[in-house]
């Protein structure tokens, strides 16, 4: 596989996550077929070239943490975002047991 069918892989997955849910860095490297490149997803998620049609403000760490968002004010932007599209918090992490994306 190379890195552009994988990045693709990856934007496809994206565009895919529905209002309301989010998938974990992880989540989207397992599923677009490398589980152990996590990383890769979060620096693909940072060179987004398609937002808001790639949605990636709706991709989170492993344990629900908001992480690198660059678009408005940062993390609390990602954060009023995903809490106007009705994804559920705990304190400042993403509710994962309610608002996982299950694919």
């Amino acid at each position: 596989m190379t890195l552009t069918t994988f990045k693709e892989k990856v934007y496809k997955l994206t565009r895919q996550i529905p209002k309301g849910k989010v998938a974990t860095y992880g989540q989207l490297a397992r599923l677009a077929g490398s589980p152990r490149a996590a990383r890769a997803v979060g620096v693909f998620m940072k060179i987004n070239p398609d937002a808001p049609n790639t949605p990636c403000h709706r991709v989170v760490s492993a344990n629900g943490n908001l992480t690198g968002y660059s678009a408005g004010n940062g993390l609390s932007t990602k954060k009023k975002m995903l809490i106007a599209e009705g994804v559920n918090f705990r304190g400042h992490r993403v509710d994962l047991e309610v608002s996982k994306w299950k694919k």
